[in-house]
């Protein structure tokens, strides 16, 4: 069974306050120009998306430089929206080659000792269904360690107490900070 965890990218999507609108423009149509295209304007951390290292560490890796398996690996989903606070180590009960965090919604971000916790771990990528995992140091902790941030992922509800592959293969910009990407879970 396959879940899709991407968001759908259109004009109304959200994005993280200061970041550059989706905007989507058709370019032709099948009627005047025999073909049907648009052109899309949206910022590389646009809908579901990775960061690379680059986003936050400099001369990190930017996205056309990660390799390929580090997209693809065994998942755990961490449900923390019973939380009122920040997610610590001691909530983080699972943890596989990528660690996701279901806030359902909720303004729940890892803190920095959760991300420690996590490099400790030495996971190769970290997710959730927020538009950021946390703050400016918490991005700065696991990206100098080259674990890649899934954000602004859906449907992790669906994959609580399952065992999945996760995919999040990223589109291959030179010099990106990061890209959007197409995740999906395999059960």
């Amino acid at each position: 069974m396959i879940i899709d965890l991407t968001l759908e990218l259109s004009e109304e999507t959200p994005v993280y306050p200061g970041d550059p609108r989706v905007e989507m423009k058709r370019w032709a149509t099948i009627e005047k120009d025999g073909y049907y295209m648009n052109a899309l304007f949206l910022g590389e951390h646009s809908g579901t998306h990775v960061d690379a290292p680059a986003h936050f560490i400099a001369n990190g890796k930017t996205i056309d430089q990660v390799p390929l398996e580090r997209f693809i690996g065994k998942g755990a989903i961490i449900d923390v929206s019973y939380l009122d606070r920040n997610i610590e180590p001691g909530d983080i009960e699972r943890v596989e080659e990528m660690v996701f965090f279901y806030t359902g919604g909720k303004s729940i971000y890892l803190s920095e000792e959760g991300a420690e916790y996590l490099v400790e771990k030495g996971i190769k990528a970290v997710g959730i269904d927020n538009p950021t995992i946390g703050g400016f140091e918490v991005h700065k902790i696991l990206l100098s360690n080259e674990i890649l941030i899934f954000e602004n992922l859906t449907n992790l509800e669906k994959l609580i107490g399952k065992e999945f592959t996760f995919f999040g293969v990223p589109l291959k910009i030179k010099n990106g900070s990061g890209s959007p990407v197409r995740a999906f879970a395999l059960i």
